[in-house]
């Protein structure tokens, strides 16, 4: 792809990274990239090759939130466009992220803001370089979260802290980030892309059909009870037994050896 696409994409050893490509504007979303983002993503979630998948940003930011100079210029324009954003394009794309049967990683590589740090949010695992910083800035210019984030956030880091960032609209950096468990880790930032390839790399050659069913027991006990919840994983693990990834990680296992998974 050329460098004048709002969205490149990559794939290497199982993993695609998907990078928004708005440096100049901190990859702040435009309906040109919400919409090439999803498509992406609903095509990673499609493709067999593809079994984890990396978003991060290019240049400084990892993603400023909504272009709200885009925005602004269409409102003001009369087009309805904006006001249809978050059902067309926020609200798809987390429920991609997140009901991805593939491990996303977010690699925040520096400030992520709205949106953008909602998309982080809904990601499996937060990697954030040194430089990275969030911010919940929806109150800034007079709204309410979008984008999961009051979904995502507080499972994160627990209501009251979830309240305090919306509320506040206070800026948390890479480290206090770690510290409230928004991110797994910090990473300088020359080594963020080789790290989020590494584990991504480990994801892609794991057992993938039991990372979806990780994925999916997480989310059903996040909205059940105990009781649902262990029915959940009763069934979980009842298919999961049945799988050739199973049979293979046990007779690996047996024989001191590293499994090879196929998926399957």
């Amino acid at each position: 792809m050329t460098t004048e696409d709002v969205l490149l994409t990559a794939d290497a050893d199982g993993v695609r990274t998907l990078t928004l490509n708005r440096p100049k504007a901190y990859n702040s979303l435009t309906v040109e990239l919400k919409e090439s983002l999803l498509a992406a993503l609903r095509a990673a979630a499609d493709d067999n090759t593809v079994r984890a998948i990396v978003i991060t940003g290019s240049g400084k930011a990892f993603c400023a939130g909504q272009d709200l100079k885009e925005h602004v210029g269409l409102l003001q324009a009369g087009d309805p466009a904006p006001l249809h954003t978050v059902s067309e394009h926020y609200n798809p794309i987390v429920r991609t992220i997140v009901e991805m049967p593939k491990p996303v990683i977010a690699a925040v590589n520096g400030p992520a803001a709205g949106a953008g740090a909602a998309f982080a949010y809904a990601s499996d695992l937060r990697i954030a370089a040194s430089s990275a910083n969030f911010l919940m800035a929806f109150a800034n210019v007079g709204l309410g979260p979008d984008s999961g984030a009051s979904w995502t956030l507080q499972r994160l880091i627990g209501l009251g802290r979830a309240a305090e960032l919306m509320l506040l609209a206070r800026t948390v950096d890479a480290e206090e980030a770690r510290r409230l468990g928004l991110v797994g880790e910090v990473v300088a930032d020359d080594e963020l892309a080789a790290r989020a390839q590494k584990i991504a790399a480990k994801l892609a050659s794991g057992p993938s059909v039991a990372y979806a069913k990780i994925k999916s027991t997480l989310s059903a006990a996040a909205e059940s009870t105990l009781e649902e919840a262990l029915a959940a994983e009763d069934a979980a693990q009842s298919a999961l037994g049945a799988t050739a990834d199973h049979a293979e990680a046990v007779e690996a296992f047996v024989g001191k050896r590293k499994p090879v998974f196929q998926g399957k």
